[in-house]
């Protein structure tokens, strides 16, 4: 074994030497770490611990004062925080804290100095978090005010709705529906699906393209163009529509916001604001440091602010329901889950007039004929048949919104 190996004598006296020294080192090591959290728990709190930029005299330098430290900061360490019991047990421990593991040691560290630590992070990361809160809030409800007053006085807007309360009346001439005021404005959508007989072209097409041709010659007329072609006519009044979108900016942006979240923005901040006051009442005004009166001031300024959103609010949401009631057969506060899907339809709507706009245009330039041949659709006018028929539609129309015009021949 030992002439075809060389496994010689001298080979086993060297691991029996490495044996015994790795048996002096483990005789002098040092001591077990003591754990009190549960040990996965107190090894995500290290690994935390280690990422901050910011050492234990200045965590603690912070508490005290109720500022210092950046979001992020905060942040982690309001992750962290102990549950009751956990912060009971470190508190309690009556070892040598030089033993704990990393994360005990820094929370009997703190919780030793200010039992309130974590309580008192958690205030100190409302208020960084403060402004930027209100500000949405406030963002928010100036939207829903704009894009309601929008509803109401965007003139391409009306004259759309007018466009098809006509044509529906004409459609439904004869019968219960087809003296209509006004129809639910949830019906929009459904324009691109609703198909003439022959199947060439959709009612929002149809309608869009009389809206555009009425809208071009007033505007040829107005800016005294020399094209007073049918085609010329469409192209500008085409134009003319692609403002829509500008026009209802603000309702657009409204369909963005979530209801239930925005519904319950004031409420919550509300709620945090009195928790911090418990906070603060808890620690007075003799502990060392700055952070009762830090805080003290802060909430104040919150409190009346809050209070004139809160208002402000209130205020909103009944102009919104006014809006839901006009625009939306049977629209009240016990069948609107969600009133804000009002501006979610428009959205859509206003998409898909652009959209309709972008292929009349491309349609009439590859034709590259005026507007007013025999395939296409001269504008509607009450002494005129329409030139196309459309199939049954039920638009939920109503008796008592009404969409005023300022000629009844025109759109």
């Amino acid at each position: 074994m030992e002439s075809l190996f060389g496994y010689s004598t001298g080979y086993k006296a060297q691991e029996r030497n490495r044996s015994l020294s790795t048996m002096n080192k483990s005789n002098f090591s040092t001591p077990t770490q003591i754990f009190i959290l549960e040990p996965r728990k107190s090894q995500n709190t290290a690994i935390v611990l280690r990422s901050l930029a910011t050492s234990r005299c200045e965590i603690l330098e912070a508490v005290h004062d109720g500022q210092g430290l950046n979001v992020e900061t905060l942040e982690k360490l309001t992750k962290i925080a102990p549950s009751q019991e956990e912060a009971s047990k470190v508190v309690q421990f009556s070892g040598n804290p030089n033993n704990l593991a990393e994360a005990e040691s820094f929370l009997y560290y703190i919780l030793k100095a200010v039992p309130t630590s974590f309580n008192r992070l958690k205030a100190m990361l409302f208020r960084s978090n403060y402004d930027s809160e209100i500000l949405r809030l406030k963002e928010h409800l100036q939207t829903l005010d704009l894009g309601c007053k929008e509803l109401k006085t965007s003139g391409l807007f009306l004259k759309l709705l007018e466009a098809i309360l006509k044509t529906g009346n004409r459609m439904n001439a004869g019968t219960s529906r087809g003296n209509a005021q006004g129809f639910n404005l949830s019906a929009l959508t459904k324009l691109y699906d609703v198909k003439s007989t022959n199947g060439k072209t959709s009612l929002l097409h149809f309608v869009v393209e009389q809206v555009a041709h009425s809208e071009g010659k007033r505007q040829a007329i107005y800016e005294k163009h020399n094209d007073e072609s049918e085609k010329g006519y469409l192209f500008l009044g085409l134009l003319v529509l692609g403002e829509l979108s500008d026009e209802l900016s603000e309702a657009k942006k409204a369909a963005s916001i979530h209801y239930h979240s925005f519904i319950t923005m004031c409420s919550n901040l509300i709620s945090h604001v009195t928790e911090i006051r418990d906070i603060i009442t808890c620690c007075g005004n003799t502990e060392k440091g700055g952070f009762f009166n830090e805080m003290k001031e802060f909430l104040e300024l919150c409190e009346e602010e809050l209070k004139v959103v809160k208002e402000e609010q209130t205020k909103i949401m009944e102009l919104v329901k006014k809006t839901n009631e006009y625009y939306l057969a049977g629209a009240s506060k016990d069948n609107m889950p969600n009133p804000f899907h009002l501006f979610v339809i428009v959205k859509d709507f206003v998409e898909m007039v652009g959209q309709a706009c972008i292929e009349l245009k491309k349609k009439a330039e590859k034709k590259n004929v005026g507007v007013d041949s025999a395939s296409t659709t001269p504008p509607l006018s009450p002494s005129k048949i329409m030139p196309l028929r459309f199939r049954n539609l039920d638009l939920n129309y109503l008796s008592n919104n009404t969409f005023s015009s300022q000629s009844e021949d025109d759109f």
